[in-house]
């Protein structure tokens, strides 16, 4: 089945005034509540091609259901503890780098294959996204439990701290200042949330109406540094000027674990409906 997301619009006045209103009245439109009662998220759509792409062969006739069971049932759970330590990669991963590998490494796709990157990175691209709702699905009703038990993570989480709070970019802005600071005013008319007190990761990934698809929390935290942070041609976390971090980048990674760890206890509700 091909995706067929739903087209969401909406005409918002104003400019980019930042108010004072609280997060809390920061509520969906009522055709989007509307729409969530009747069972018609849109989000919906890229949970179904997950599940279509968990079950499609890869170039070596392995598929994602050939390790973890049709339908996914041994990954229930999973996401509630991701990112973590993978052995088998040697690496903290959230959920997009895990796809990855689990792709490269098992399904026989290449790394070197600039056709199938390309699509991979994609911004809601064809392969990454839809598992990445797919798999965070099968956890749904469960509650966050990240832990730290290896090194590796404990250094990321770390690393996730410090760039919360550091400040980048000619614009002197970092991830505390919007969220954290500023948390419960408005910026361009939204309001701005508290990801760590809010425990806002139990939604992700999620469907912003505003661009007509669904984000993973990778693809929110790197337009963050895009949108924000104003960058020249390299990334470099030394320097006043930054680049929006690659992806799959530790940065990423570090800044996800923070925030995940931070929604321990929250109730996985994905995909999410976010402006």
């Amino acid at each position: 089945m091909k995706k067929k997301a739903l087209f969401i619009s909406a005409v918002l006045a104003g400019g980019a005034v930042l108010g004072t209103a609280a997060v809390a009245q920061e509520q969906l439109p009522t055709h989007l509540k509307e729409l969530k009662e009747l069972g018609m998220h849109p989000g919906d759509a890229y949970v179904d091609e997950g599940r279509e792409m968990f079950h499609k062969p890869g170039p070596n006739g392995k598929s994602c259901a050939t390790c973890h069971g049709q339908d996914g049932v041994k990954l229930e759970g999973a996401y509630t503890k991701m990112p973590r330590y993978y052995k088998d990669i040697g690496k903290v991963a959230d959920v997009d780098l895990r796809i990855l590998a689990c792709m490269t490494k098992y399904m026989g796709y290449d790394k070197k294959d600039k056709k199938f990157m390309k699509k991979f990175k994609k911004w809601s691209g064809p392969y990454r996204v839809p598992l990445a709702s797919f798999v965070a699905s099968l956890s749904n009703g469960m509650e966050i439990n990240v832990q730290l038990d290896d090194p590796q993570e404990k250094e990321m989480y770390k690393l996730g701290e410090k760039l919360w709070f550091q400040r980048v970019g000619a614009r002197d802005f970092s991830c505390g200042i919007c969220h954290t600071v500023l948390a419960g005013k408005r910026i361009r008319l939204q309001g701005l949330p508290d990801p760590v007190k809010q425990k806002v990761y139990a939604h992700w990934p999620a469907y912003r109406f505003g661009s007509d698809r669904m984000w993973t929390m990778e693809d929110r935290t790197r337009s963050c540094y895009k949108a924000y942070f104003l960058y020249v041609k390299q990334w470099n976390q030394k320097k006043d000027w930054v680049k929006k971090p690659p992806p799959f980048s530790k940065w990423v990674i570090a800044l996800e674990l923070y925030m995940k760890k931070a929604a321990n206890g929250a109730t996985v509700e994905v995909p999410g409906l976010l402006r």
